[in-house]
């Protein structure tokens, strides 16, 4: 019961919690789509009347710019695009009939503006634009020549009017060939074809008693082309529009005609429109699509935004020099003599404006490489020179060195080792002289003789270790023989020496390099190796002597031996590394130590001054 009771009194609460929850969806839901509703844009219907469809790459420009400009107007933009197609169906009736199925299509459907590319479509609107679309602003791209009299309109219009300007294109295509003597005008029997052909005879009559005019008009296109190849020299072309030939064959002028017919001249080609130009002719002051599709967006987007076509005031004229680069070079023609403010397309940049930024990144990783080579050369030669200085002066210190020795063995031999000599066998007379019954004083005497002997002995041989007298006498292998006699005698050492294939006078200062590094090696095997067997082996290696000393004692190593104060190991390496020669050690704790030293037998000594 009491489960019962509290599942009543739960009910409400959760019914209440439900409630809410969906309450508060809904009042979200109502909320996102007051919000959607609120960013979705007002409509606005755009009607376009092209004279021609939009394989025309003139009304496929000026479209394109209508689009793109409208695109960002504040509304949403619906586009109604027709096209009267007037070189398919350029008869009266085919026109009537086209317009009337126009009224029927948008008889329930007015668009809000009317924009009419060409001459058709303005004619269309001016004759039934208070039935078609009362009220509706009109804005128009067409040329007053088209027309047999000047149209008169009404306030709700404006647009631009295209005005073909050939004699400046004459005149910019005679400065850039001033030897022309042939003036040959091409076009075709298309009603557009005849409006320009037209507007050019009369442009140029005053022209025709300096040059010889020619006009192909309404050949065959086959025909055409192999008159144009066979022009006379001195010839300029001026290519109106070919939309149909003489054959009635129709043709795309920009896309089809035009380059045609600059493949197949001999001479230059000029043009009339902006789209003719990039497709072999050179250009001229053109007629711009561009331009116009722009000047009419811009007055579209204006009226859209709410201005009246009566406060827009209509525009005359879209032209501009305009000239392709690649056949202003293959005819030779100066790009220093285009008139001023001339437009230059395709142009090919040059390898250094292509690669400017790579070609100027390069020289400076080239200068800052030369600098750093440079800078580099500079220090090896500085470090040579202080290599140089340092081994000049280490052959000063080793030659004083060795003077300092050969000084000091001969004060010793010749004058301490005398005295001692004097002294021993003064001490031994006397003791001689002495009476036996003072045995005891003659027994003095005699200890002393023995220790001043011994003391002479010495002396001897720290003398011979200053400055070896044999090495000197005799030469090289006497003097280590000995060294390695005296040195197994005193220390106990069995010294293996092998001087095989080593024969002939040995130049001095190799037989005292050589001499000090044996002698320092044995020195170090008595110090630190103790090993009780060395071998030597001095051989003859075509204009090298090469000597090897190794001990079969505790080694060392290498790299710690670098880190201590002696001199002994670097002495030997100075020593051979003065007469151009090489040194190395090899040595492993454990294994012994070999010591191999290679010197020219005649070596290019440091120079010491």
């Amino acid at each position: 019961m009491r489960s019962m009771n509290r599942r009543r009194e739960l009910w409400p609460a959760r019914h209440l919690l439900r409630l809410a929850r969906f309450l508060s969806c809904v009042l979200i839901c109502l909320c996102l789509s007051s919000f959607a509703a609120s960013q979705v844009k007002p409509v606005k219907r755009v009607l376009i009347f092209n004279e021609l469809g939009l394989w025309s790459p003139g009304v496929n420009a000026i479209d394109q710019e209508i689009f793109a400009v409208l695109r960002n107007s504040p509304y949403q933009i619906e586009f109604y695009e027709e096209n009267l197609d007037t070189n398919l169906f350029p008869d009266e009736k085919s026109q009537r009939e086209l317009q009337d199925w126009y009224f029927q299509k948008y008889r329930h459907r007015t668009p809000d503006l009317i924009i009419a590319v060409g001459p058709s479509p303005l004619a269309f609107m001016i004759k039934s634009h208070a039935a078609f679309a009362p009220g509706t602003p009109v804005v128009f791209f067409s040329s007053t020549e088209e027309f047999a009299e000047p149209p008169k309109l009404e306030s709700h219009f404006t647009g631009v009017w295209g005005v073909a300007q050939p004699e400046k294109t004459l005149q910019a295509a005679l400065r850039l060939q001033p030897g022309t003597e042939h003036v040959v005008v091409v076009g075709g029997i298309a009603p557009y074809d005849r409006y320009l052909e037209e507007l050019v005879q009369k442009t140029f009559q005053k022209y025709e008693s300096s040059y010889a005019f020619t006009y192909l008009i309404g050949l065959e296109m086959p025909v055409l082309l192999e008159r144009l190849r066979k022009l006379p020299s001195h010839t300029i072309v001026y290519h109106t529009s070919i939309m149909q030939d003489g054959a009635g064959h129709h043709f795309i002028d920009a896309t089809q005609s035009a380059p045609r017919v600059a493949s197949a001249a001999n001479a230059p080609v000029f043009a009339v429109d902006d789209v003719d130009v990039g497709r072999g002719t050179v250009g001229g002051y053109v007629f711009s699509f561009s331009l116009a599709g722009k000047d009419v967006a811009d007055m579209a987007l204006r009226i859209i935004n709410g201005e009246k076509p009566e406060n827009i005031p209509i525009v005359r004229g879209a032209n501009i020099y305009l000239f392709d680069w690649r056949a202003l070079h293959k005819w030779g023609l100066k790009e220093n003599l285009l008139p001023e403010g001339s437009v230059v397309i395709d142009r090919q940049l040059s390898i250094w404006q292509r690669n400017k930024d790579f070609l100027i990144t390069g020289a400076l990783i080239i200068l800052g490489l030369s600098s750093l080579i440079v800078y580099l050369q500079f220090s090896r030669k500085q470090l040579i020179q202080a290599r140089d200085a340092q081994r000049r002066l280490s052959g000063l210190l080793i030659n004083s060195q060795e003077q300092e020795r050969r000084r000091l063995a001969s004060e010793l031999h010749d004058d301490f080792s005398q005295r001692l000599a004097l002294l021993a066998f003064g001490l031994e007379n006397t003791s001689e002289e002495i009476p036996d019954s003072l045995q005891s004083v003659k027994q003095k005497l005699r200890d002393l003789w023995n220790a001043v002997s011994e003391l002479g002995i010495d002396l001897h041989t720290v003398s011979h270790r200053l400055h070896s007298s044999t090495l000197e006498s005799l030469g090289l292998i006497p003097g280590i023989t000995a060294l390695c006699k005296e040195f197994s005698a005193r220390q106990g050492v069995e010294v293996a020496l092998s001087t095989d294939g080593v024969t002939g006078p040995i130049p001095s200062d190799v037989a005292l390099c050589l001499y000090r590094v044996i002698q320092e090696g044995l020195q170090n095997i008595k110090k630190h190796s103790g090993a009780s067997r060395a071998e030597i082996k001095l051989t003859k290696v075509e204009n090298n002597l090469e000597l090897i000393l190794k001990d079969f004692g505790c080694g060392f190593d290498p790299g710690a031996v670098k880190n201590r104060s002696g001199i002994g190991i670097e002495s030997m390496g100075e020593r051979i590394r003065q007469l151009n020669g090489d040194f190395t050690i090899d040595s492993e704790l454990g294994k012994g130590t070999s010591i191999r030293a290679t010197v020219p037998l005649h070596p290019k000594t440091v120079t010491v001054s």
